[in-house]
């Protein structure tokens, strides 16, 4: 004989925040299970390329978890890529460079 399932919400449509599951409970009974969004990885803001290191997970459930979970010990830790933040270092420290011998030409050309 055919169970039959019950809704538990009364939305009907079809959306990304109302796909069920159904699930057997320990007492045979059949029920639907609401499906939790999954949380993306968050990406490096430079390059695109998805973050290691850090949990993905929906905002609400990322504002619950501990730091060790969302940054990496680095600067920029959990905003950046690691080559991403090499290149901008590289990139400041040739514009100091560059700044320095304009400054040596000009006091060599007085």
């Amino acid at each position: 004989m055919a169970q039959r399932l019950t809704y538990r919400r009364r939305l009907s449509y079809n959306t990304p925040s109302n796909k069920t599951k159904v699930k057997k409970t320990p007492g045979g009974k059949l029920v639907y299970q609401y499906v939790k969004k999954r949380g993306k990885v968050p990406k490096c803001g430079d390059t695109g390329v998805k973050l290691h290191g850090i949990t993905s997970a929906r905002p609400r459930e990322l504002s619950r978890l501990s730091r060790r979970h969302k940054t990496v010990s680095r600067a920029y830790g959990g905003v950046l890529a690691p080559n991403a933040l090499k290149e901008r270092i590289i990139r400041a420290f040739l514009l100091e460079e560059q700044k320095i011998v304009a400054k040596v030409l000009k006091a060599k050309a007085k």
